[in-house]
This record gives C-alpha cells, sequence and structure tokens, in this order.
C-alpha cells in the first residue's frame, strides 16, 4: 500500500523534468528523448533517490517528445501563404464577429495542388464577411490560405505561439472563397453541439443580452457573449475564474450528484442492500462532474478538479481513504502524463498552486457556521496573496480588491447562481416550458451581483499594475506567501511578507539626464513607438483597431508601458489618422487622459487632439522633442504625418510616421546636424519612401522598421532594403525582431538593447 504521502515526491520530480524542457531553445533529437527514457528505467530500481531522479528523467524525455512531436506536426515553413483544399470539422463554439466568424476546425484531410499532404490537427481559422452560420461539430470541405502560429512579441505581452503549442495548433489562415466551400454534414454526436443547444435555449427564454451572456457562461463555459468591458470587471474584481465554469463549480456539481444519491436512497433504502450508499455517491459524483465538465469543454481547471474527484471516487470504492495532498499529487500526475505541455498555460499553475495553497495553509478548521465563514474568508485571502505573485507574471496586473470580490462573488456564484442554472439546463431537456422562469430568475441574480461587481471595479486598487516580473522576485514572492500562511508554530511567518519587496518594488533602470530609451513595439502591419526620459514618456502612435474590436492600442501597447513601468504618458501623438497608425490611440487616451494630445491629422479622429504645428518644442530631462514640418492641410494624408525629432547628448531618434519621398525633402532639411541619428523607416519600408537621398542626407545610424509578418503588402519593399543596405545602414524588422528596444545614453552612441524574439528566445518561436 502506498503512503499517504507517496505521491507526492514522483508528481514534484516528474513536474521539474517537464519544466525544465520548456525553457530550451532547441529540442533534443529523438533518440536522445529515447535514450533519458532508458536511464530512468535503470536508475528507477536505485533507491528512493533513484525512483526520484527516474521520474524527473522520465518527465524530460516525455516533455521533449511530446514537444517535439507537436512542433513537427505545425505546418512546414515552405508551404506556407498557399492554398490548401482541406475537409475537416468544427471543434469548438463559432465565434461570430462584425467581420468575421472565427472556429477551430480539426484537419482530416489535406492536399495542395490535389496532391495529398500530410497536415493533421487543429486550425484556427477566420471565414471573412461570412454571414451564414457555421454549426458546432459540422464537416466541411474548405479552401484555406495557411501559415505557422505566430504572434506579436512585446513587453508584458501575451505569447500566443506559446498558446498556440499548448491548445496544439498546427496553423492559422483563412478561407478563401470560392465554390470549393461545400458543406459535408454533421460529424455525429460532439458535446459542442450540445453547448450550443443550451446556449440558445438560454437566449431563447431571457431578454436581457448581457444576462444572456453571463448564464451562457456560468452554464456551459460559452464566454462569447461577453464584451471587453465585461472582462475588464472581471479582472478588477480578480474574477476571471468565475466567469466561465470553474474547477469550484465542477465540485458545486458533484455535491449536486451526491445530495440526488441521497434523495434517491432516502425514497427507497432497500437499494443499501444491493450498492452502499457511499459507493453510489461516489460514482455519482464523478458522472455528474464529468458531464458538466464536458460542458465547459474540459478546460484545464475542470480536468484538474475532475481528477481529483475521480481519485476520491475509485478510492472510496475500493475502501480506501487518501488524503488531499496525495489526490492533488496524483491528478498533477495524471495530468503531465496525459498532455505535458499543459504546463505552458497559466491555468495549470493558477489551478495547481492554488489548491496546493489552500491545503498547506488552511490546517485548521473550524466547526458550524462560523469555522465556515472563517474558513471562506480565510481561503479568499489566502488565494488572492498566494496567487498574486503567478497573477502579475502571467498577465502584469492584479487587484487589490479582489479578495473582498471574491469573499462576495464565490460564495453567491457557486452556490446559488450556478445551482439555479443547472436546474434550469435539467428542465431545459425535460421540460423546456418550466425552464423560462428558472433561467429568467438566474438572469435577476446574474445581473444584480454584475451590478454589484462594477461598482466594485471602480475602486481605487482595482487594475493594479507591476513593471515586467522577473524570475526570481516571482520565487520569492511564492516562497514568501508559503511562509506567510504557514500552519502555528512556525517561527516568525511575518518576515515572509518581505520576500515579496522584489516583486512590489521592482528595480527599474531609468535612462540618465540627457538620455532616453526607445521602444518600436510590435503592432503587426502598423506603427507604435514609445520613448522614456527620466521622469517623462511618450508614446507615437498606438497600432490598429479592426472591426472585430480586437484593439492593438488595448492589446499590444497598454500591456507594454505597464511592463515598462511607465504610469504615466505625457504626450500621445498619432501621426496621421491611418487606422494602422491611431486606430488604437483612443484606448491609450482613455488610460492616460492627462496626456497631452497631438496629430498630423486631427480633423479625422474620432477623439479631441490638438494640430501639430512645426518648430514646437519640449524639454524633457535634458532631451528635446521637436516636431518637424511635413505636409500641409489639404495634402495627401500620409505626407501629413507628424514627424518628430527626439535629441539627447548621445543621440537623436526620427519617427517619420508615414511620409513618402515627396515630403522627404522637406523633412531632411529641417534636421540639425548634432549626434547619431535612429530612423524610424517611413511608411513600414515602402518603395513610395526612404529615397536614397533621404538616406544619405539623414545619415542613420540605425534604421528600425515595422511591418507585419508576411504582410500582404510586401514590406519592408526590397529596393529599401537594398537602399539602405547599399547606404551601409543596419535595419531591424519588428516582424522578425518583435520589438525593439534602443538605449540612447548621454554619454555614448545609440546601441541596441534588446529584441524580444531573442530575449524570449524558445523551442516554440517561430
Amino acid at each position: 500500500m502506498m503512503r499517504k504521502d507517496g505521491a507526492l515526491v514522483p508528481a514534484v520530480m516528474l513536474l521539474l523534468g517537464v519544466l525544465a524542457v520548456q525553457w530550451l531553445v532547441v529540442l533534443p533529437q529523438a533518440w536522445i528523448c529515447g535514450a533519458l527514457a532508458a536511464v530512468a528505467l535503470i536508475v528507477l530500481r536505485l533507491g528512493a533517490y533513484g525512483r526520484a531522479l527516474a521520474w524527473c528523467l522520465f518527465g524530460i524525455a516525455w516533455a521533449c517528445w511530446r514537444g517535439g512531436t507537436a512542433m513537427d506536426a505545425r505546418l512546414p515553413r515552405e508551404q506556407e501563404g498557399r492554398d490548401f483544399t482541406v475537409v475537416g470539422y468544427v471543434a469548438d463554439l463559432p465565434l461570430a464577429r462584425r467581420d468575421a466568424t472565427g472556429f477551430l476546425l480539426r484537419i482530416e484531410q489535406a492536399s495542395l495542388e490535389r496532391t495529398a499532404v500530410p497536415l493533421h490537427g487543429r486550425v484556427r481559422v477566420n471565414w471573412y464577411n461570412r454571414a451564414d452560420d457555421v454549426p458546432p461539430c459540422s464537416r466541411w470541405q474548405l479552401n484555406l490560405r495557411l501559415k505557422r502560429p505566430r504572434g506579436l512579441l512585446n513587453p508584458g505581452g501575451t505569447d500566443s505561439e506559446r498558446s498556440a503549442l499548448e491548445r496544439h495548433i498546427v496553423a492559422t489562415g483563412y478561407v478563401r472563397e470560392g465554390p470549393g466551400n461545400v458543406l459535408l454534414g454533421s460529424s455525429g454526436f460532439c458535446i459542442n453541439a450540445v453547448r450550443q443547444a443550451i446556449s440558445r435555449g438560454i437566449a431563447a427564454r431571457v431578454d436581457d443580452p448581457h444576462d444572456v451572456a453571463l448564464l451562457q457562461a456560468f452554464s456551459v463555459g460559452d464566454t462569447r457573449g461577453l464584451s471587453q468591458h465585461d472582462w475588464e470587471v472581471a479582472r478588477a474584481n480578480g474574477i476571471p475564474h468565475l466567469i466561465a465554469i470553474s474547477g469550484f463549480h465542477v465540485g458545486v456539481a458533484a455535491l449536486f450528484g451526491i445530495w440526488l444519491v441521497r434523495l434517491v436512497y432516502l425514497l427507497s433504502p432497500r437499494l443499501g442492500l444491493r450498492l452502499p450508499r457511499s459507493q453510489a455517491q461516489a460514482m455519482a459524483a464523478l458522472w455528474v462532474a464529468g458531464a458538466y465538465s464536458a460542458l465547459a469543454g474540459f478546460g484545464l481547471p475542470t480536468v484538474r478538479t475532475l481528477l481529483m474527484i475521480g481519485v476520491v471516487a475509485l478510492a472510496r470504492c475500493s475502501r480506501r481513504h487518501p488524503g488531499g495532498p496525495q489526490t492533488l499529487a496524483l491528478a498533477l500526475m495524471a495530468v503531465l502524463l496525459v498532455d505535458p505541455l499543459s504546463v505552458l498555460s497559466a491555468g495549470f499553475w493558477l489551478s495547481f498552486i492554488g489548491v496546493a495553497f489552500l491545503m498547506l495553509c488552511m490546517t485548521e478548521r473550524g466547526k458550524g457556521l462560523y469555522g465556515f465563514l472563517h474558513e471562506l474568508s480565510a481561503g479568499q485571502l489566502v488565494m488572492t496573496l498566494s496567487l498574486l505573485p503567478l497573477t502579475m507574471w502571467f498577465f502584469g496586473e492584479s487587484s487589490l480588491v479582489g479578495a473582498l470580490s471574491n469573499l462576495i462573488a464565490v460564495p453567491f456564484v457557486s452556490f446559488v447562481i450556478v445551482p439555479v442554472t443547472l436546474v434550469g439546463m435539467i428542465l431545459l431537456g425535460l421540460c423546456p416550458p418550466l425552464a423560462q422562469p428558472v433561467f429568467c430568475c438566474a438572469g435577476w441574480l446574474a445581473h444584480a451581483q454584475w451590478w454589484l461587481l462594477e461598482r466594485m471595479a471602480s475602486w481605487p486598487g482595482a487594475h493594479w499594475y507591476l513593471p515586467e516580473v522577473t524570475w526570481w522576485a516571482l520565487l520569492f514572492a511564492t516562497l514568501g506567501a508559503l511562509w506567510l500562511f504557514a500552519p502555528r508554530g512556525v517561527p516568525m511567518r511575518w518576515l515572509g511578507g518581505l520576500l515579496f519587496l522584489p516583486l512590489l518594488w521592482p528595480q527599474r533602470v531609468l535612462p540618465a539626464q540627457g538620455g532616453f530609451q526607445l521602444w518600436m513595439l510590435d503592432v503587426g502591419q502598423g506603427l507604435s513607438v514609445v520613448v522614456r526620459t527620466e521622469h517623462h514618456a511618450l508614446v507615437y502612435d498606438a497600432g490598429a483597431r479592426y472591426p472585430s474590436d480586437f484593439d492593438l492600442g488595448e492589446a499590444a501597447v497598454l500591456p507594454s508601458l505597464h511592463a515598462l513601468g511607465i504610469g504615466r504618458v505625457d504626450l500621445l501623438v498619432a501621426s496621421h489618422a491611418d487606422n494602422d497608425h491611431a486606430g488604437g490611440v483612443p484606448a491609450v487616451a482613455a488610460a492616460f487622459p492627462d496626456a497631452e494630445r497631438i496629430s498630423g491629422e486631427p480633423e479625422r479622429l474620432p477623439i479631441a487632439m490638438a494640430a501639430c504645428v512645426p518648430g514646437r518644442a519640449w524639454q524633457w530631462d535634458g532631451v528635446t522633442l521637436r516636431v518637424l514640418p511635413s505636409g500641409s492641410a489639404g495634402g495627401p494624408a500620409n505626407d501629413r504625418s507628424c514627424v518628430l525629432l527626439v535629441e539627447g547628448k548621445g543621440g537623436r531618434a526620427l519617427l517619420t510616421g508615414d511620409i513618402t519621398a515627396a515630403i522627404e525633402p522637406k523633412v531632411a532639411a529641417a534636421i540639425p546636424p548634432g549626434p547619431p541619428l535612429v530612423l524610424s523607416v517611413p511608411h513600414h519600408g515602402s518603395r513610395t519612401s526612404s529615397s536614397l537621398a533621404f538616406i544619405q542626407s539623414s545619415s542613420p545610424v540605425l534604421a528600425l522598421v515595422s511591418a507585419g509578418w508576411r504582410n500582404r503588402f510586401h514590406h519592408p519593399h526590397p529596393l529599401v532594403v537594398q537602399r539602405y543596405e547599399k547606404a551601409g545602414v543596419p535595419w531591424l524588422d519588428t516582424a522578425t525582431a518583435g520589438a525593439v528596444q534602443v538605449d540612447f545614453p548621454p554619454d555614448g552612441p545609440p546601441r541596441v538593447a534588446a529584441q524580444w524574439r531573442l530575449r524570449q528566445s524558445r523551442y516554440w518561436r517561430e
């Protein structure tokens, strides 16, 4: 019989082995993975230390092999940008937006120029201008233009390439219109069709669209109806885990199964002669929890809870009683053995570490109502503080009101809204007319709860940002939380709070007097540049905002500012009104309302901005910002771009927007002699800009291009690249380098300090 803590050491060592692989830049070859597995089998017999080492080696071998096969399954690089004919089925709930319908397609067959190719797996697809419904579980033959998963890389930004690997997405693309796109029917029964039916049943019975969206999220994890504002409210209250089905909700569903069996045995006690009630309750809890997890789409928190319930149910049926740590360890091992790439998701760490902290720190339990309330309130405090380091690491923000919000929201959602919604779902299948009053009641409860959360989201500290967290600050803060909430008897627990200091007061290297830092952010086919002096900051353009409401000002610029520790923007510039430059500006302006705002085309922008006046200048910490002359009113929009010269003691930066060769001589003539100049390449490297005369007259020591990967304009144009190379000017492109940081020290020439694709190099990086 396994000791009470017998699974803890293997689980931890397996986790360490899997985690070690995720820091590799290049995965080892398959034969090395096999050799490590063989060594693991050999050392398995060498006592306790050998078994621990064996689990670690096996974790390394297993993660290497699974990571390698996942990367090999991706679309080959030489086939990017080509059109494929594929047959597959819709594997999620499609999201219909204004400009497109997005969905996951699981490919069954694929061909390229009528030749079959070995492409299988999940593909993220957008079908633009799609007005018809794309049902879940439907099978299609589609013409797709595909590329490998690739995302933007910025300070504090999400890593969509890592997410693609964790979700086993092998390509992304869009549907090419034509007669070859044919609906082939249905793939048969699948749980997503049931989820869709329940979502539509709720929408048909509840009047308020926002209440509908909340109930759809609580019932089947369908978050398609929630807006960006809803997620901001959730983050401000620290409750994103409650919006969709959480692990705690699965536990409530398991309790529902237990109570149902108790009712059956109460009505028919003779059933106990055939099957003991405790075993029947265990199996009912597992069955109901499994069904509810399936309706949630088997998210990681629900899978973790389901596995723990499964361990307990199996133990009860075999008349064993595993402890909480043992159950959690077995669930951890099961998740890692099924899919070691799950460690790449934030949900994995928040789920397992959150439960582990509760088990370690909530060892003393009271009795009765007082004990329940104490455990609930103390548990929320433990979860909020213990998960603070991880929350800052993954998301760059946390909520200081989260403990109070969760104290209110967790019991109300889990013990009131979710049970009422579950009853409505059951009635929806058994007697649909009776489901309407139940769903209306649940909608009213969700409405009242959300009203309170929206008020709390406006409290001070609801959105709390810190500069980018280092790994050692994360480690210290996590150990500090463990020490702070250790059981009674551990000496000087209050000292654990001191270990939070590297996280709460991170060390920042600010420019010296007369120097500045520049970041050209990775915003795809657009532009956004951030300049920081010792006490001031400038944002020049903010990327695009798309018809789908995806806003690069919110998704890329603001997270970068928070990660860089910039809490105040003094000057916000929209070079001109084109969407790829000014689309994200309103979001930045809303986040920093005190910033001065200027633009080359203020009359075309949706927010009030002053005009760029040539000759106007700002003096910041020994650095001069000056507006240079460009196009005039009535001229081409690109040539009206607000051109800005930033000049420090050791170097200068010229921000040019989208000016063309027609206006470049005017700009070049206004550049005074001075220290070395770094040039933001005009118009993303379009062949209508960057004339050889402009390059020679401005004499840049470095050229920075902001362009999208494989963009349809083919920026930077090869002829433009040749001009810079002919002039001996080195250049960097955000499409291949990610965000680029250039330092302009006061006592030396400019230097490239970081390229985010090199800075965050991993084996899944494109």
